[in-house]
Parts: structure tokens; C-alpha cells; sequence
């Protein structure tokens, strides 16, 4: 894995309510390097889409600091941060009348300048992102035509346009098959390695993340959180600790979760 590219200390989360400050999880410190696929857990309310929400610039956090590229992500403005970070929403693009090619090129938009104005070295940048995404011959459909699968690579290959150090990616394989989610998982962690980035994707399968990710970040509302390769949390027990549930077991040997044959018998 290559240097740290983003790192965050002392960070706390969370959200202003009618109630005032409401702290989610605090005290969180880790970091992304290059070259690293990773992956976030957690069930609903335990501060997942928070975390992925602050680190990636949408909203303030409550304490502490995020550092990319040296520098504070609260400092930098929303041109030098498209620069450092892109995100890839799981919402489809509601827009209409929009080629592919157009939409990628829009991830050239922290260095066209107002007008917008694609030069030859765009261009490239364009191709070549569509080329590492196998979206090429996509370019000429319309953004709304596409599948939940090619509108996701396409939006991947927007954020390879972009030209970032990071990309952050929420819940991209929610709505896709098994097919579909192996195929984007073995793009996603191909992409980390080969073009040494830092990606960082939230989502709920764990067992389809956990033969591809170098990393994972597992997230509970009362235990905190903790980072690690899936081996070192497998044999500190935490994947058991804070996923297995009645029913349910992590199997070391496998390396994913199984239900338990009795309560198979049980149904």
C-alpha cells in the first residue's frame, strides 16, 4: 500500500437537531492510503453514512480534523476539493437528454475553468476513464437508458475523469445482482491497485466485500469503530463480535458469515 493520502484525529460525528449537538461517534482516528480498498459497515443508525458524509466534505464534523493531501478539508474550497475527492452517490443522476460521454465529462469540471471547455488532454482523461471502466461503448446512449449497472460504472468512470487521489463510494452495489455485485467489487478493488487511488465504498455485504477489501471499517453505535484487514478482525474476534447474531456465525475457516444449520431446520 502506498503513503497516507487522507487521515483523520480526534474526529467526532454527528448532526444538529431542535435537541442541539447530536454525537454519534467520537474519538475516531484512522486513515486511507493510496492504492487501498476499503470497505464500511454497519447497521442503520450506528453513524455509517455519517462518517462517509463528513470525511467526504457534505457536512462539518463536531470535533477533530480531516487532513487530505496535507492539508484541512474544512480549509479547502469546493474547486480544490473536487480536486483531492470524488463521490459516487447510490442515487441514479436525474438528468435528461444527457449522453454518457457528456456525463463523464463532467468530472473534468474542477479544471475546465467556467466555460467548461474540454481541451485534448480532457479528452484523454475521458477515454482512458472509460476504457478502465468498459464503458466505451456506452458513450453515445442516453444517461437514462442505462441499467442500474452501467449507470453505476459510468458514474465510476465520471469519477476516474476527476482525476482524484480519493474516491468515496456509498452503497454502489445496492441495487445490484450477485453478478453485478462481484463484477463492481472486483472493478472497484482493480481500480485501488492499478491506479493506486484511495477507495473508500460504504455497504451492507459484508460477504461480498470481504474477499476483495485490503481493508475494513466496521462501525457500531455502542462499540465504536474499528479498522483492520479482514484477517487481523477475524482473529480478534470482532467480525464475530459485532455482526454475528442468534443464528448467525462467522466461520473463520470460510471467512463469512453462515446461518447455522438449526435454525435452517428450524424454519
Amino acid at each position: 500500500m502506498g503513503d497516507k493520502i487522507m487521515k483523520f484525529n480526534n474526529l467526532s460525528i454527528g448532526y444538529t437537531s431542535t435537541h442541539g449537538l447530536i454525537e454519534i461517534q467520537k474519538d475516531i482516528n484512522g486513515s486511507l492510503k493510496r492504492g487501498e480498498f476499503v470497505c464500511l459497515f454497519g447497521p442503520n443508525g450506528a453513524g455509517k453514512s455519517t462518517l462517509l458524509r463528513t470525511i467526504s466534505g457534505l457536512q462539518p464534523p463536531l470535533k477533530g480534523e480531516i487532513i487530505i493531501n496535507e492539508e484541512n478539508l474544512t480549509s479547502l474550497s469546493s474547486n480544490d476539493l473536487a480536486r483531492q475527492l470524488a463521490i459516487v452517490l447510490t442515487e441514479r443522476p436525474s438528468v435528461s437528454s444527457m449522453q454518457v460521454k457528456q456525463l463523464i465529462g463532467l468530472g473534468r469540471s474542477p479544471y475546465t475553468g467556467f466555460w467548461g471547455r474540454l481541451m485534448d488532454k480532457d479528452n484523454n482523461v475521458i477515454k482512458r476513464a472509460m476504457e478502465l471502466t468498459d464503458t466505451a461503448y456506452l458513450a453515445e446512449r442516453y444517461v437514462d437508458s442505462l441499467s442500474d449497472g452501467e449507470c453505476q460504472r459510468v458514474m465510476i468512470a465520471r469519477a476516474l475523469a476527476q482525476e482524484t487521489p480519493v474516491i468515496m463510494l456509498d452503497e454502489p452495489t445496492a441495487f445490484l445482482d450477485f453478478p453485478g455485485k462481484a463484477h463492481m467489487m472486483i472493478l472497484l478493488r482493480k481500480l485501488a491497485h492499478s491506479e493506486n487511488k484511495a477507495i473508500l465504498l460504504s455497504t451492507h455485504d459484508l460477504n461480498m466485500a470481504i474477499p476483495f477489501a485490503d481493508k475494513l471499517w466496521l462501525v457500531d453505535k455502542n462499540k465504536g469503530i474499528v479498522m483492520g484487514s479482514p484477517e487481523e478482525l477475524a482473529q480478534n474476534g470482532y467480525l464475530q463480535q459485532y455482526f454475528s447474531g442468534e443464528g448467525i456465525k462467522f466461520d473463520m475457516d470460510r471467512m463469512e458469515f453462515i446461518i447455522e444449520d438449526s435454525e435452517i431446520n428450524n424454519c
